[in-house]
């Protein structure tokens, strides 16, 4: 099954465009953050805020700009009946200007986000775990050198995290109003 939203797999800042912005992040921008945006994307659908919300993932680092998703995650995804198309990017701070909500998958992302942020705007980076109240830590930890399960751990962990993400996109959303 193929998502419905518009699919913006490399969008920078556009202050033309009014949807609130939500930005999945991780290391290279091909194991936890393509994951975490199909399934962000999914439940933003599901939701029915898809005309509302923009979701794209990032990477901290450049390594694999270009590239498609680790096979791992691909496979993860297809199990799950998720679309695998991806091009990896790298988060710049021009991208940071357009995003409402960056959802990073370690602390390490998460300070990294932050410090090339004004202080004002690092509220908009939390941790993707934030959202999961039965989360039994605050990191998704990286499959990229680990056996498949990894992989299916990381799916199992972003879509625990979906009902309160959305909730938070919600209350993001009625701020606008």
């Amino acid at each position: 099954m193929t998502s419905e939203l518009q699919v913006d797999p490399v969008r920078a800042a556009d202050p033309a465009d009014e949807r609130l912005h939500v930005c999945v992040v991780c290391t290279g921008n091909i194991c936890r953050s393509p994951i975490g945006e199909q399934v962000l994307r999914r439940a933003v659908e599901d939701a029915g805020l898809a005309d509302q919300v923009v979701v794209t993932s990032a990477g901290t680092g450049n390594w694999h700009v270009g590239a498609g998703a680790h096979h791992g995650s691909v496979r993860v995804l297809a199990d799950a009946g998720y679309p695998t198309d991806h091009t990896a990017r790298q988060l710049t701070r021009d991208d940071l200007a357009g995003i409402d909500l960056v959802l990073a998958a370690d602390r390490d992302h998460r300070a990294l986000v932050k410090r090339m942020l004004a202080e004002p705007d690092r509220d908009k980076v939390r941790l993707l775990r934030d959202f999961d109240p039965d989360a039994d830590g605050d990191e998704i930890p990286d499959p990229y050198y680990g056996p498949h399960q990894g992989f299916v751990d990381v799916l199992d962990m972003t879509a625990a995290a979906m009902p309160g993400v959305i909730a938070e996109i919600r209350r993001r959303l009625a701020e606008r109003d």
